[in-house]
């Protein structure tokens, strides 16, 4: 072998040479090669000419033979990568003749024999598009396939895939029977030699991919199931819900239950999520799904089918309801020793900047004081204690949270007692008790802040005794406005994503009251939309609609009014085609809201979707240069970010968009692409989108400046980013005049803050594949009012900012043992890697560092369990892990 291989390389490069010279007599160019060639070579190129020869021939026995030998020539020739294999280079010559031949021979196993051998010359030889190749391997005898290689098997998957598009298109039935049975061999094969992504593309394009199940094994079913959830993003539908169904029912059959469970919720098929449950037996794995669950904020009951004995199911469904989520937060702050409390000075740090801005602060303004209110509240939200509102009250001073709330004004009361909510977040008992003491107050605004503190306490917190829908439903009806909208707001709060149907029979009256404020509908609209938030029911969008349609002109106006397309958009958040019929009615709307209702439902039907088409049709629309009053381009460039925050290609395909937006779009186009970049990077601050909001901060056009200043906040919401930090602080000093951009610089320091950097605002979860809508939901509510901030977050319903609630998550990750409780083990934190079909065991993550849970994970880290000794019940590792130790571990 080694005496060959110089050979054959000086072979191959003096043939090329050869190749070059023009050819004078072609007798005499052939004599040229073949001297070229070395002895061996030779004797092969001489031996298979004369096996082309006795194939010829009229004796079956020789033909059999020289059949026989050619093959076993071509199949012994290992090539190297770059070169023909040598047999099929010396027999290309003689592709032609062999092929004349084959039509003259009668049919006998011989005929099958050379058509096995034509269809492998045919992969260097054939034309383009002539699929000969499979023409001949069908003829041929039923062999194995794979002892021809794997590059023929390729060419042969690629021609099976143009033949079936060419077999659909001419619609006469042409079985496919003789392609299907080739397929299942070329599946095998592949997915025998860990070609598993070869075998779905193959399966996909033949429109077949249930043949899948039964070709998985243990060894590769992760992998293929791997590159079937990662390529449903790029699957035009219905196809990817296809490809879901089908990996699905892969990991079910492999009993890898939390990853099913997953792929049910991304599906939003309750089913499939009882599927899960009555499929696995063991208890603790269920505690671990109930857990992901709660992630997820849906609203699941157990019943008995799913878990059989009453108390373990009483436990699970306590899980679900997110009992636990305060206590493991606590834990989280503690580890971390961040429990003492903060104030709004330690955020602000005036004290780094120069002179004149730290002068302007020390004087007590209501705007100053409503702005140090909010900070507070982000930034000591779920600690349940801070030094403003929760300060134990003096006999001598009257009670010092007392005096705090009093230093705000009228509306801004309603903020600083719902700030307390915020502080004492899903703790539901102790937070109930110490707002409690707000409903003895005689200031409606008062009243009203502590019935949206009510519904904050209870975010994502579900109780068996309802006590949020207990204490605000009886506020529904008062007659002062802002009471009504704090019970509204605060049951919108308490239950997204719950479809409870007695809220819905409370708020729906008030949609087609026509003596009730418009502000009141609005918020009541809202506030069903987050309840039925993905739901597409029926009754909720009717009453929607009929209130939209019921509003006067003047009305219309309005910027809150702009609100309640949204809260129609809400109930078909992620829903796709289901939202065509209610679209069809919007077109029959005042023509003052008629596009912004329709680009509101587009870009709420889509989001998170990642659908190309929608983001061009939205494009498109942004595009057009329009007179003055024309409100709906700012909901669609919200609808771009909406839609491409699904994966980082179409991210960082929209950032580019929105550049470009930002240098030729109009005023009100401009005014929305901050918030749109916002949207994209929410708590994961890239340094090219920090940079463009930073020189955004200080644009002409203060609202611009001013949604800058805002998604500053968004995108660093959580990180305690320095950079971020250090670029408001510098504003605050730079807008000391301005008492609006400086509230707003001042929200987004508490943002940036929130919860002491435990917490945040991205509603995906789970490695970036779930989407949770209620989080969603909050963040969009809040996004859009921000597209008119004069009139909402800076008029009197600065409380929409209390709606980003609804996103904030811990971000960490706390193993527990058997029994819940909180267990400290080593794990790898690092970047995370994408190693979709990706041969052997490629590393997952990438950078680490070794930390004891409970650890934080900043957007797009992964961790990994650092020890043998405990099996984590859930592949992915966020939130709450349940461990259950290793039984084969052995300590060295």
């Amino acid at each position: 072998m080694a005496s060959q291989d110089p050979n054959s390389a000086s072979g191959s490069g003096k043939q090329d040479e050869a190749g070059k010279v023009p050819p004078k007599d072609p007798k005499k160019k052939d004599d040229k090669k073949d001297e070229d060639l070395s002895d061996e070579d030779l004797a092969l190129k001489q031996q298979l000419e004369l096996y082309v020869e006795r194939v010829q021939d009229s004796d079956p026995g020789l033909q059999r033979v020289a059949l026989e030998s050619m093959r076993q020539e071509i199949r012994t020739s290992t090539s190297s990568m770059t070169s023909v294999p040598k047999p099929l280079k010396y027999l290309r010559p003689h592709y032609g003749t062999l092929k004349a031949y084959y039509e003259t021979m009668s049919d006998s196993d011989l005929k099958k024999y050379l058509a096995d051998i034509l269809s492998v010359l045919a992969l260097t030889m054939s034309a383009e598009g002539e699929r000969e190749s499979l023409k001949f391997r069908l003829l041929g005898s039923d062999g194995d396939i794979g002892s021809w290689g794997h590059e023929y098997v390729r060419n042969l998957a690629g021609e099976i895939a143009q033949e079936y598009a060419k077999r659909q298109l001419q619609s006469d039935e042409t079985p496919f029977d003789d392609l299907m049975e080739l397929v299942q061999q070329i599946v095998a094969f592949h997915m025998r030699h860990n070609a598993e992504p070869e075998a779905v593309d193959l399966l996909m394009e033949v429109e077949d991919l249930d043949l899948l199940v039964e070709h998985v094994d243990k060894t590769n079913f992760k992998r293929t199931c791997l590159y079937l959830t990662s390529s449903a993003r790029y699957l035009p539908g219905p196809d990817d819900m296809l490809v879901l169904d089908i990996a699905f029912m892969i990991y079910l059959k492999f009993e890898e239950y939390p990853n099913a469970l997953q792929i049910a919720l991304f599906l939003d098929n309750k089913e499939y999520v009882k599927q899960v449950f009555t499929s696995c037996d063991d208890l603790l794995r269920k505690k671990q799904f109930c857990y992901i669950l709660a992630r997820h904020g849906s609203n699941f009951e157990l019943n008995d089918e799913m878990v059989v004995e009453d108390e373990e199911r009483e436990a699970l469904q306590e899980i679900i309801n997110n009992a636990k989520l305060s206590e493991g937060y606590l834990t989280l702050a503690r580890d971390i020793e961040v429990m003492e409390a903060k104030t709004p000075e330690d955020i602000y740090k005036a004290h780094l900047l120069d002179g004149r801005a730290s002068a302007g602060a020390s004087v007590d303004s209501a705007r100053q004081n409503l702005a140090a209110t909010f900070v507070n509240a982000f930034v000591n939200a779920g600690f349940g204690q801070d030094k403003l509102m929760t300060v134990p009250s003096d006999a001598s001073s009257g009670g010092a949270s007392g005096n705090w709330l009093f230093k705000n004004k009228e509306h801004g009361k309603t903020s600083a007692a719902a700030s307390l909510g915020t502080i004492l977040l899903w703790d539901v008992d102790s937070g109930l008790a110490q707002i409690d003491k707000y409903f003895h107050s005689n200031d409606n605004h008062v009243i009203a802040g502590a019935l949206l503190g009510v519904g904050i306490v209870n975010c994502s917190i579900k109780n068996d005794c309802d006590p949020a829908l207990a204490l605000l439903g009886e506020y529904i009806d008062k007659e002062d406005p802002s009471i009504r909208i704090g019970a509204i707001m605060g049951l919108g709060i308490a239950y997204a994503g719950a479809e409870n149907e007695q809220i819905r029979s409370k708020l729906t009256p008030i949609l087609n009251d026509a003596k009730a404020p418009l502000d009141v509908i609005t918020f009541a609209a809202i506030s069903l939309g987050l309840i039925y938030v993905g739901s597409c029911n029926e009754e909720v969008a009717q009453a929607i609609i009929f209130a939209l349609m019921d509003r006067s002109d003047a009305e219309l106006g309005e910027s809150l009014a702009r609100l309640i397309p949204l809260s129609l958009g809400l109930l078909y958040l992620g829903k796709q085609e289901s939202v065509e019929a209610t679209a069809e009615v919007s077109k029959t709307f005042h023509e003052k809201i008629r596009k912004h209702c329709d680009m509101t439902l587009l870009s709420c039907a889509y989001a998170g979707t990642g659908n190309v088409l929608k983001v061009q049709n939205l494009l498109g629309h942004c595009s057009q240069h329009l007179e003055k009053g024309e409100t709906h381009q700012g909901p669609a460039v919200l609808g771009i970010a909406m839609i491409a925050m699904a994966e980082e290609l179409g991210l960082e395909m929209a950032i580019r968009s929105l550049e470009h937006l930002l240098q030729y779009g109009e005023q009100n186009i401009r005014r929305a692409v901050p918030l749109a970049l916002g949207l994209l990077c929410i708590s994961n601050p890239k340094v090219t989108v920090m940079d463009t909001l930073s020189r955004l901060s200080h644009d002409t056009d203060s609202e611009v400046a001013m949604a800058a200043v805002i998604s500053l906040g968004v995108i660093g919401a959580g990180t305690n980013n320095a950079r971020i930090a250090a670029m408001l602080r510098n504003l605050s000093s730079y807008y000391y005049k301005d008492a609006s951009l400086l509230f707003c610089v001042r929200i987004a320091q508490g943002l940036v803050h929130l919860g002491k950097g435990l917490l945040t605002l991205n509603p995906y979860h789970s490695d970036r594949f779930l989407l949770s809508p209620a989080a969603l939901g909050g963040i969009i509510t809040m996004l859009h009012a921000c597209l008119d901030m004069k009139a909402i977050i800076l008029g009197k319903y600065h409380y929409v900012l209390y709606f980003l609630i609804l996103a904030m998550q811990p971000r960490m990750l706390l193993t527990v043992d058997e029994n819940l409780k909180p267990l400290s083990v080593p794990v790898r934190v690092g970047q995370a890697v994408d190693v979709v079909g990706q041969a052997g065991r490629p590393k997952t993550i990438t950078g680490f560092q070794t930390h004891s849970t409970p650890v934080l994970l900043a957007a797009g880290d992964r961790a990994e369990l650092a020890t043998e000794k405990y099996i984590p019940l859930s592949p992915i590792l966020e939130g709450f892990v349940i461990l259950k130790e290793n039984p084969e571990y052995r300590e060295d």
